[in-house]
């Protein structure tokens, strides 16, 4: 068997068998291809932040302080990934550092995105207000799409808590794995290309993976239930920006890394497979979240108005105590 093996080995490169190379020999094994092609996916990340900076700027300018921080953190989500894929793309070591870094920071996202949509119907209190009373479709996606048995439930403040926490658990639950997948790896325990069953990975991965589904389902009830009165705020295509940097930072990220696992992409000195995986996926990433972050500034680069319904209600409730003034002084 030993024989057979040998020659077996003495064919694959050894560099195939190593970890990912250092950044100084990424720049050295450049040609004039990909040098230009890793100055423009550099180029594309910093005009992304830059964007995204001055975004910023117009956004704490035009917008009420209620909603500011909510929407700089949902407007941050491809910009911070574009830039973590940067790095990650120059530093190829780093790569695990800055994948956990842009999906701690989308995992707040999420979240965010729930709190944006009851922001917009008028805050929490009126959203009870609202929908006290009535009931909510929940067969949504990703959980329970398919059960269309499921009965509606009541909207109340308990449920609201419910749904808030749902997406809640993810942001803080990511980032206390994040940091023990860390600690971990410090100390030789975790490594994402150790499948066996002693490994911590494949332990944190799948849990890490119900987590998700579990935060993005309560962000489905409520866009399910309230888009139609969001519509005039352009929340459909907010929701599908929210949606497609999900695909593209998750789905897409574990699709070209399980391909690069088993071997379907082929090792280049200095590169792995694994490492020449993940060189890919950051690439992929700068171009896709660039455009991302250019199409998500149209949809959020607005004057903030009030839902008529919402404006509606206000100037009764100022027509009530106006009147109720009145009482008072003829009395």
């Amino acid at each position: 068997m030993a024989t057979m093996e040998e020659p077996l080995n003495s064919t694959i490169h050894p560099a195939c068998l190593q970890e990912p190379p250092l950044a100084i020999d990424v720049i050295k094994q450049l040609d004039m291809f990909g040098f230009c092609l890793y100055a423009m996916l550099t180029f594309m990340s910093c005009i992304s932040l830059l964007l995204y900076l001055e975004q910023c700027v117009y956004i704490y300018k035009k917008l009420p302080y209620s909603r500011k921080t909510t929407i700089i953190w949902i407007n941050g989500a491809a910009p911070v990934i574009a830039t973590m894929s940067c790095f990650g793309m120059w530093i190829p070591r780093a790569v695990m550092f800055t994948d956990m870094t842009s999906n701690c920071y989308f995992a707040v996202v999420v979240y965010k995105v729930l709190v944006l949509m009851i922001d917009e119907l008028g805050g929490s209190n009126y959203f009870l207000e609202r929908f006290s009373g009535e009931t909510f479709r929940i067969n949504t996606g990703p959980c329970c799409c398919c059960c269309v048995c499921l009965p509606r439930v009541p909207m109340s403040r308990k449920m609201l808590f419910l749904l808030k926490l749902g997406a809640l658990q993810y942001a803080i639950l990511k980032t206390v794995l994040s940091v023990l997948a860390i600690v971990l790896w410090t100390n030789g325990n975790f490594d994402l290309a150790d499948l066996e069953i002693t490994g911590a990975a494949i332990w944190l991965n799948p849990f890490i993976g119900v987590l998700t589904i579990i935060s993005l389902w309560p962000v489905a009830i409520v866009f399910m239930n309230t888009n139609s009165l969001l519509r005039s705020l352009n929340i459909v295509p907010k929701y599908a920006m929210y949606q497609l940097i999900l695909v593209l930072s998750q789905l897409q990220t574990s699709i070209i890394n399980i391909l690069a696992l088993d071997g379907t992409i082929a090792c280049a000195p200095p590169f792995s497979s694994q490492a020449r995986g993940s060189m890919l996926s950051q690439q992929m990433m700068i171009m896709e979240m660039f455009i991302i972050t250019l199409v998500t500034r149209f949809f959020y680069r607005r004057t903030y108005n009030t839902l008529p319904s919402v404006a509606h209600d206000n100037n009764q409730n100022i027509k009530i105590a106006l009147q109720g003034a009145h009482v008072e002084h003829d009395v």
